[in-house]
């Protein structure tokens, strides 16, 4: 249209010159923005430079309180530092929820409804996914004789079988590939980093699962183990090639409270800019001591295979786990799985 471009930049500096004040008219704000104005400018008043509020008995009703209170005890029982939670911060109930997450392993008889159990999947397969491929699939493995021949693979973990549900969570990178069949395109992107988008797929939505569950009051519990015996899970569970499990998960309702487990400090874990490992061999045997006086292995690993150590840490237990040959064998699950991981 002639002549809009130079209509619509009147239209814009009349716009922002009322915004602003100007052109002889005061500028209206809504009520909201007025609160929110006053608000900073008392906050920069007390010398907070527009931050948050400093969290007292005067700006906090008794459930923000005790939602921070939970965020900030939860965040230093796992991590041994003290974290600023500001007293007015939107998604505070989701954030402590998280903070305070445990994995049970105990759970009560009460089944899970089948209507919540499909609304928990719902909320689950709502999480990101790379590219929008959707290349993650769950396994509901309801036959509890189904259930039993996976718990017989792995002895050590007899409680699956207690758990009202077993879910398994896989990788599907097959269904990408019938689609291009299907229209008539090559697939051609067959090395390792499909297969690797498949995987994060399925854990984004096994931790979606968890954080949904958690939310209506269930407890859960990853299962790696699934991974001992690939060939016998994915036989049991039927699945076709480029379909591979990454991880059961158990369910139910919590039978105990359970415990939050400690973390190495976000000083190991978070970098800004460039990997930074200054301080790591000091830092992860301050970790150790923290955690041996929270919580104490009961027994150390691999006892036959190694002395038994007066500070046994968790540096120390992760030292000899990775020490001994474990699921040397998934490489060649995969790739027999029809994967190429060039």
């Amino acid at each position: 249209m002639p002549g809009f471009g130079s209509e619509k930049g009147v239209i814009l500096r009349q716009f922002f010159a009322l915004a602003q004040g100007k052109g002889g008219r005061a500028a209206v704000l809504p009520r909201r923005s007025l609160a929110k104005r006053d608000r900073l400018s008392a906050d920069r008043r007390r010398g907070h430079n527009g931050g948050p509020p400093p969290c007292d008995d005067a700006n906090m009703d008794a459930s923000d309180r005790t939602t921070h209170e939970q965020i900030r005890q939860a965040l230093a029982e796992r991590f041994g530092a003290e974290f600023d939670v500001p007293c007015t911060l939107p998604g505070a109930d989701e954030l402590a929820r998280i903070a305070r997450h445990r994995s049970h392993r105990k759970y009560r008889a009460d089944p899970v409804p089948p209507e919540l159990l499909r609304l928990l999947f719902a909320c689950a397969l709502s999480a990101p996914s790379k590219s929008d491929l959707q290349q993650a699939d769950i396994v509901h493995v309801a036959d509890r004789a189904r259930v039993k021949a996976i718990v017989d693979l792995i002895p050590d973990m007899p409680w699956i079988n207690a758990a009202p549900v077993f879910l398994v969570f896989c990788g599907n990178n097959r269904r990408i590939r019938q689609i291009g069949e299907w229209r008539g395109k090559p697939f051609a992107n067959d090395h390792l980093d499909h297969f690797m988008n498949a995987a994060v797929d399925a854990g984004l939505v096994m931790m979606n699962f968890i954080r949904a569950a958690e939310a209506v009051g269930l407890g859960a519990c990853p299962i790696s183990a699934v991974r001992n015996h690939p060939h016998e899970v994915s036989n049991l569970l039927a699945l076709p090639d480029w379909v591979f499990p990454v991880a059961g998960l158990t369910v139910g309702y919590p039978a105990e409270t359970g415990r939050i487990s400690a973390r190495l400090p976000l000083e190991v874990t978070v970098h800004v800019d460039r990997h930074d490992e200054r301080a790591l061999e000091r830092r992860i045997d301050d970790y150790d001591r923290r955690r041996r006086e929270l919580q104490p292995y009961r027994r150390q690993r691999h006892s036959g295979r190694y002395e038994d150590v007066p500070d046994y840490g968790w540096s120390e237990d992760k030292a000899r786990q990775y020490a001994v040959p474990e699921r040397a064998d998934f490489g060649a699950f995969i790739r027999a799985k029809r994967f190429r991981l060039d």
